[in-house]
């Protein structure tokens, strides 16, 4: 690999024996996957993945305080992914135990020392930190050093960013030297589609589901959507974005993407078009038939198949503005229609904790309470790593929930119809 004379300079030590450390990991790193230059990070802020005070990650912690008592921080102010806990959502006296004694016990702990490291705000929890709510939004061109799979993805399909599928601390790595290695999706050969997607569905397909039946096709390769821009004829407004974000979460859960083209909707694919795709890419059909397939292949989990479910999430990733005044509407008016006065499953909508502000001054924000719907920042997916969580029936519309956990997995449609109507 070769490094300009600042780089080799700081692997010297001249810069200080810990930020030597950080950069030889990243030099490592980058030689991994035959990396040839380390580039400088060029977005004003980063994102981390790593959000939870886990007891059983220790090291981390110790790895924290070095970087902390040799003025090792980090060269942006970051946010990171959602807290693990909110005393809002629901969990019995055995559960909270299990939470507070024996999982999230460094929380509090841990969060001091993001702050020290360069948190940007106490209210920078969040999955989805590209949000404008947020403030942490990449510009076209930027080159980030993020981890987090379902922001990655959006960051360089939706923004044009660049980043790689980074891991945990790596992300933090990169954003305390400066620099993160060069090759895979921040190069532009490594942004070329290998497969096109050619989706003929008969109306808008759930995006989770369509980016589910994607991401197991092609795992880990740059896809081009075509068919997809026609439902979508204002171009890339809130609604369109919203959209990506949960297809994109999909595509990376469920496989492994970390960036996609959608014909005449995304900016690379509006400004370079067919030359994204490579000459031996690959066709991928999708239509109704195939998307039910997929769905139909999910496996239900729970140990009593018929259960009836006990909690729902809405909003992993975390909702947006948008889509957090679009499901209370639907459950408002599936409720009305239904004659009942609150859902019928204990539900939680989740969103960052700027929108979930902004939402609050909102009419609609005293419609979900009254409807009986619990707002919260809290992670999905921390919430259920907890063993006797994991044992309660969970019904949700996220696929990366449904991937990672025991909750099971409806469309959109279908999971409004339970928690309105209790079928």
């Amino acid at each position: 690999m070769e490094l300009t004379k600042k780089q080799q300079d700081i692997l010297d030590g001249k810069s200080g024996e810990t930020l030597a450390k950080v950069m030889e990991t990243m030099v490592r790193y980058g030689e991994l996957f035959d990396a040839d230059k380390m580039v400088e990070i060029t977005s004003e802020y980063n994102h981390l993945v790593t959000s939870f005070g886990l007891k059983a990650i220790a090291p981390i912690y110790e790895l924290m305080d070095q970087l902390i008592d040799n003025g090792a921080l980090s060269k942006q102010k970051f946010s990171c992914d959602p807290r693990p806990l909110d005393k809002n959502v629901p969990a019995n006296l055995i559960e909270k135990l299990v939470f507070n004694k024996f999982m999230y016990t460094k929380q509090d702990d841990y969060e001091e020392q993001l702050k020290k490291l360069g948190l940007m705000d106490e209210d920078a929890f969040t999955c989805t930190s590209y949000l404008k709510e947020v403030g942490n939004t990449p510009k076209k061109g930027d080159i980030l050093s993020w981890s987090e799979s379902s922001a990655v993805v959006y960051a360089n399909s939706v923004l044009g960013a660049r980043c790689n599928r980074n891991s945990g601390i790596i992300d933090l790595m990169g954003s305390v030297v400066g620099y993160v290695p060069h090759f895979g999706l921040l190069t532009d050969e490594g942004r070329k589609a290998k497969w096109v997607v050619e989706l003929k569905t008969n109306s808008l397909p759930d995006a989770q589901l369509f980016g589910s039946a994607v991401g197991m096709k092609v795992v880990e390769d740059v896809p081009y959507i075509r068919g997809l821009d026609k439902y979508f004829p204002d171009g890339l407004d809130e609604k369109a974005m919203a959209y990506l974000k949960d297809f994109g979460a999909a595509t990376a859960s469920n496989g492994a993407v970390g960036l996609y083209h959608v014909e005449n909707l995304t900016p690379e694919a509006v400004e370079l078009k067919d030359s994204l795709i490579r000459e031996d890419a690959k066709t991928y059909v999708v239509d109704d038939a195939e998307l039910e397939r997929v769905y139909k292949s999910y496996p239900i989990i729970w140990k009593k198949k018929d259960a009836k479910p006990k909690i729902c999430f809405i909003g992993c990733p975390h909702l947006s503005l948008e889509q957090l005044r679009d499901w209370t509407r639907k459950v408002d008016e599936g409720l009305k229609k239904n004659g009942r006065r609150k859902v019928a499953v204990p539900t939680v909508f989740t969103a960052s904790p700027g929108v979930i502000k902004e939402f609050e001054n909102d009419e609609l924000h005293k419609v979900l309470a009254d409807r009986g719907i619990i707002l919260s920042y809290i992670c999905p997916l921390m919430y259920m790593n907890n063993p006797l969580c994991q044992k309660v029936p969970t019904i949700t519309s996220s696929n990366k929930l449904r991937t990672y956990t025991s909750a099971r997995y409806y469309k959109d449609a279908e999971l409004l119809s339970i928690i309105t109507g209790g079928k």
